[in-house]
C-alpha cells in the first residue's frame, strides 16, 4: 500500500473520532464551552477544538510551502462553525494526500515554520497532525468530564 493511502486511512479515522468529539461538544452550553479549566494549555473546550483544527491547517500549509499561522475567530464562533472549519481542513489535507507521491511524502526537504527553516519529512509532519488530534480529544474528554458531561464510549480510534 502506498504511503499516501495509509495516511489517508489514518486521516479519515482520526477525523471520524474528532468529529464525534466535536458533536459531543455541541451538547455543551456556550458558558461551558468557554469555562476556563486549570491545568490545560488551552483552558477552554472551544480553544482546544479551534487549536486542534488550526494546527492541522497550519502544518499542511508548511508542507505546501505557504506557511499560514493566521486565526479567524469566526471559525470558532459556534460548534457548527468549528465543524465547518474541521471539514474544510480535513478536505484540504485529503486533497493534498490524494495527489502526493511516495517520493514527495518521504523526501526530507526544507520547510519554513514559525520557528524558522527546518529539514522535515512531509509524511512525519502529516502523521503528527493526526496524532495531535487524538491528544486534544483526550484533553477535551477530560474537560468535558470536569464539566459534568463525559464523552460517551466509542469515540476512540475506529478500527473498522
Amino acid at each position: 500500500m502506498k504511503n499516501s493511502a495509509l495516511l489517508l486511512d489514518f486521516h479519515d479515522r482520526a477525523h471520524r473520532s474528532f468529529a464525534l468529539c466535536l458533536a459531543h461538544a455541541g451538547q455543551l452550553s456556550a458558558e461551558q464551552l468557554d469555562t476556563e479549566l486549570e491545568g490545560f494549555g488551552y483552558p477552554t473546550v472551544r480553544e482546544q477544538l479551534q487549536h486542534a483544527i488550526g494546527a492541522e491547517r497550519y502544518w499542511l500549509s508548511v508542507v505546501a510551502g505557504a506557511m499560514d499561522a493566521s486565526e479567524d475567530a469566526a471559525d470558532a464562533a459556534t460548534v457548527e462553525a468549528l465543524e465547518a472549519f474541521r471539514a474544510r481542513v480535513a478536505a484540504t489535507t485529503r486533497t493534498y494526500l490524494e495527489g502526493a507521491s511516495d517520493e514527495e511524502l518521504t523526501a526530507r526537504r526544507a520547510m519554513t515554520t514559525y520557528h524558522g527553516d527546518a529539514e522535515l519529512v512531509p509524511m512525519h509532519v502529516l502523521m503528527r497532525t493526526q496524532v495531535h488530534l487524538f491528544h486534544h480529544i483526550g484533553q477535551i474528554a477530560a474537560m468535558c468530564r470536569l464539566l459534568g458531561h463525559p464523552l460517551p464510549p466509542g469515540g476512540d480510534f475506529p478500527l473498522t
